[in-house]
């Protein structure tokens, strides 16, 4: 994740300083215990365009028991994992959904959930807040109503989310918005600021395309580059507009790490020293260097780990047959620690770019399902030939 919030608009509050350190305690990127993106089910009441793993309403398959899943649970914990992502599919459809969420409150983990947000009547939303969720990602593909309804599936999607946002406001469960930027829906994104404030939503996270499940059918709606710069600096200005109104909200930009190169770029043109800040940040981070396999992962509804959740097709193994602790630090398959060392395996611009250190190679589930291979450029970077071998150290 990027921070538009932290980097661009300087919000040196320790919310938004988390990912870029904000005291001794921190640990760096390479330091960190991944977060763990837990699909819970594939079982979803939407049939997005762009879902990465193929969720429908289709009967389940193969899920993980409700003692598997709990075992699972008391694993990640004593593994130290500081976050638990329940996800989906929609996790609201799993039956045990509020039994392993007290699990996991009881044995102390941090738990967040992603969210189509349609579920979440006004019980549901004091439940989860009840048992300590912390954070409710909720996904809205447009402002208009029948475009949103359309991208995701069902006739209705739209108000059935906002009414969610607000069941989880009163609830006083912090909910953010996640909007996936595609040529169907970039003109929303005047609508989408309108939206966070109107409804007084304090965070937003814009997606980058994922070239996975039936993202990867619509790959021809993807942004280009020209496209996904315009669309960046819309960003940037519209969170500082509002920063300069006094209406902060936390806005982030999400799979695509050469956004913090671009903005150190922008940034770079006007305000040296201020620049030189977002470098630091940003080298601290390390993007992509510590993200898939590293700081972050994801166990499927049949136990399935991969690197990320864009990553359906890449098994590490899985924890029906060994621990997650073995998987990932005892004995890891060979390509997990490819991962860890992606700077000896990465082709293509990526090989020559400056700012490697920053950015580390951008998204690699990209780079295949585009290239057929992890190890090729990521086609989704921001940055023009001349910019990523601009001279080092500048």
């Amino acid at each position: 994740m990027i921070s538009i919030s932290t980097l661009w608009c300087r919000d040196e509050s320790r919310h938004n300083l988390l990912r870029y350190g904000s005291g001794t305690e921190m640990k760096s990127g390479a330091e960190r215990k991944p977060v763990v993106v837990l699909t819970l089910t594939r079982n979803c009441n939407l049939l997005c365009k762009h879902c990465y793993n193929n969720s429908s309403a289709a009967i389940p398959r193969g899920e993980l028991t409700t003692a598997e899943a709990e075992k699972l649970l008391r694993d990640l914990a004593a593994f130290g994992v500081p976050v638990v992502l329940f996800s989906g599919g929609e996790p609201l459809m799993r039956p045990d959904i509020y039994e392993l969420l007290s699990l996991a409150q009881a044995l102390g983990l941090r738990t967040a959930l992603s969210t189509n947000g349609t579920l979440l009547d006004p019980d549901a939303a004091r439940k989860l807040k009840e048992l300590g969720v912390v954070y409710a990602g909720i996904s809205l593909d447009s402002t208009d109503p029948l475009a949103n309804d359309h991208f995701r599936g069902k006739a209705g999607a739209y108000d059935a989310a906002r009414v969610g946002f607000q069941n989880c406001r009163e609830a006083g469960l912090p909910a953010g918005l996640r909007f996936t930027l595609t040529q169907f829906n970039q003109i929303s994104l005047p609508g989408v600021f309108d939206f966070i404030v109107r409804q007084e939503i304090p965070r937003v996270c814009f997606y980058h395309l994922a070239y996975s499940g039936r993202g990867s059918l619509i790959k021809e709606a993807d942004l280009s580059r020209i496209e996904r710069r315009k669309a960046l600096d819309f960003i940037i200005d519209k969170t500082e507009e509002l920063y300069k109104q006094g209406i902060k909200k936390e806005v982030l930009t999400v799979n695509n790490s050469s956004d913090g190169v671009y903005l150190y770029l922008k940034k770079l043109k006007t305000n040296p020293l201020e620049a030189a800040k977002i470098k630091e940040y940003l080298a601290w981070n390390g993007g992509a260097l510590y993200g898939s396999g590293v700081g972050i992962c994801c166990i499927d509804e049949t136990g399935e780990v991969h690197p990320d959740q864009f990553w359906s097709d890449c098994k590490l193994g899985n924890i029906r047959e060994t621990s997650f602790a073995d998987l990932w630090q005892g004995h890891p398959v060979p390509f997990l620690g490819e991962l860890r060392e992606r700077e000896k395996h990465i082709q293509g611009r990526c090989l020559n770019c400056s700012y490697f250190e920053l950015c580390g190679g951008n998204m690699r589930s990209r780079a295949a399902g585009c290239q057929g291979d992890p190890w090729e450029q990521d086609p989704s970077c921001l940055l023009y030939d001349e910019e990523i071998t601009s001279a080092k150290g500048v």
